[in-house]
C-alpha cells in the first residue's frame, strides 16, 4: 500500500479523533434487570407516545419473547403495528418495506426486538422517517442524515451486538451483494430495555458467537489508536465481564446472573467501538455476511484471533493491557499479548466455534478485499492498516480447501 495513503489514513483518523471529543454524543436512559420489559408499555406511555412501529423477526414471534410487551401495550390503549420480516444481514428491501407500514399505521416510534439484525433494520427504518427523500445506499458512510430519527426504544434478546448504544446500522444491499454501516448520532437509541431474561431461550450456539461478537467490539476498540478514557473504561470493563460469564452463559443459558453480565458486557463493548470504532475483523466480516450472509457473530469469532496473531507486534502493548486487567500471565508485552491471543482461541475451541468460514471462495477474495479495505481505511484506527495483500493472507487462514 502507497505510503502516502497510509499517511493519509493516519492524518485522518487523528483529526477525527481530536473532534470526537466534542461530538454531542449520547447515551441511552437504560430500564435494566429481569422483568424490565414489563416496565416499558407505560414508560412509552409516559413519553406522550401513542404509537409504534414494532420491527423484530418471525424467530422472535415464534418464541412468543413479544407477547408480554403487546399486551403491556395494548393495556395501555399504545397501536403498535408489528414488521417481523427481517433477515439476517437486514436488507435495503427490509427497510422500505418497514417504512412503509410505519407511514400507514401512523407510527410516531419504533421499538426494535431482537438481535443485531432488527436493531439494524428499526435504525435504517428511522433514518429512511427522517429522510423521506435519501435512498439508503446514499446514507453509506459517516453523517449522511443529520436529522433527528422517531424515538426509538432498544431491546436486546442477544449479548453481542450493543446496537442499543451505538449510533451504527450495518445494511445489506441485496442487488449488489455489499454490506456497509450507517454512522449518524441520530442513530444511537434514546432508551434501551437490558432484561435478561430475554436472553434465557437463547441456544447455545447464538450465546458463544454473539459473546464473541461482543468480544471483538471491545478488543478492537482498545486496540484501536483512538481511545480516550471513557472507551478504555468500557472496553476493559466489558472484556472482564466476558471472562468471567460466556462460559457459564454458554453451559447453563438459565444462569440469571451471567446473562444478565453478559448482557451489560455487550453494552458496555457497545458504548466503547461507538466512540472508537471498530477495525479489520470486522471490516472482512462484514463484506462476508454481505456475500455470503455469514452469520456476524460467527465470522467475528473465527476472524478475531487470526487477525490479532497477524498484527504481531503492532498489538502487542494494548493487548498485553488487556491480559493485565483479567489476570492472564507473561513476562513481557509479547507474552502477555500472546497469552491474550491463545484465550481467545481457547474461547472458541471451548464453544465449539470453528476455526475456518465453510462459505468462504478463493475466487471472491479479489472483491471480499477491496470491500474491507473502502470500509477500513481511511476511517478506523488499527494497529495496521491493511493492504489487499494482507487481507489475502487473513483469508488464506481461514478458508476450507
Amino acid at each position: 500500500m502507497n505510503i502516502f495513503y497510509k499517511a493519509f489514513c493516519r492524518i485522518y483518523q487523528f483529526a477525527f479523533r481530536i473532534a470526537s471529543l466534542i461530538l454531542p454524543w449520547r447515551v441511552p436512559e437504560l430500564l435494566e434487570g429481569e422483568g424490565s420489559i414489563e416496565k416499558l408499555p407505560v414508560f412509552v406511555k409516559n413519553k406522550g407516545i401513542d404509537s409504534v412501529l414494532i420491527v423484530t423477526d418471525k424467530v422472535i414471534m415464534e418464541l412468543g419473547l413479544v407477547d408480554s410487551l403487546l399486551k403491556g401495550l395494548e393495556k395501555e390503549e399504545i397501536a403498535y403495528a408489528i414488521y417481523d420480516k427481517t433477515v439476517p444481514n437486514p436488507t435495503i428491501d427490509n427497510i422500505e418495506e418497514g417504512l412503509e407500514l410505519y407511514k400507514q399505521q401512523g407510527c410516531t416510534a419504533i421499538i426494535a426486538f431482537g438481535g443485531g439484525s432488527p436493531m439494524d433494520c428499526a435504525k435504517g427504518i428511522g433514518a429512511r422517517v427522517a429522510r423521506p427523500n435519501k435512498p439508503v445506499a446514499k446514507m453509506k458512510g459517516l453523517f449522511k442524515i443529520l436529522k433527528a430519527t422517531p424515538p426509538l426504544f432498544a431491546i436486546p434478546t442477544t449479548a453481542g451486538t450493543g446496537s442499543e448504544g451505538t449510533l451504527a446500522a450495518v445494511i445489506s444491499d441485496s442487488k449488489t451483494h455489499e454490506k456497509y454501516p450507517i454512522n449518524d448520532f441520530s442513530l444511537i437509541p434514546k432508551y434501551a430495555v437490558l432484561d435478561p431474561m430475554l436472553t434465557v431461550k437463547l441456544p447455545a450456539h447464538i450465546t458463544s458467537t454473539t459473546g464473541m461478537d461482543a468480544l471483538t467490539h471491545a478488543v478492537e476498540a482498545f486496540i484501536g489508536k483512538s481511545n480516550t478514557r471513557f472507551t478504555k473504561a468500557k472496553a476493559l470493563t466489558a472484556t472482564a465481564l466476558i471472562n468471567e460469564n460466556i462460559k457459564k452463559a454458554y453451559d447453563n443459558g438459565a444462569d440469571m446472573e451471567a446473562r444478565k453480565n453478559m448482557q451489560l458486557a455487550s453494552y458496555y463493548a457497545g458504548l466503547a467501538f461507538t466512540r472508537a470504532y471498530v477495525g479489520n475483523v470486522h471490516a472482512i466480516a462484514h463484506t462476508m455476511g454481505g456475500l455470503y450472509k455469514t452469520a456476524h457473530g460467527l465470522a467475528n469469532s473465527v476472524l478475531l484471533p487470526i487477525v490479532l496473531e497477524y498484527y504481531g507486534q503492532k498489538a502487542y502493548k494494548p493487548l498485553a493491557a488487556l491480559a493485565d486487567h483479567i489476570g492472564l500471565a507473561g513476562e513481557n508485552y509479547e507474552e502477555r499479548a500472546q497469552a491474550f491471543i491463545a484465550w481467545v482461541y481457547g474461547l472458541n475451541e471451548y464453544m465449539n466455534i470453528p476455526d475456518k468460514l465453510a462459505d468462504l471462495k478463493r475466487e471472491d477474495y479479489d472483491i471480499i478485499a477491496q470491500r474491507a479495505l473502502s470500509e477500513a481505511n481511511p476511517l478506523y484506527p488499527v494497529p495496521m492498516i491493511f493492504s489487499k495483500e494482507d487481507v489475502f493472507n487473513i483469508l488464506d487462514k481461514v478458508i476450507i480447501e
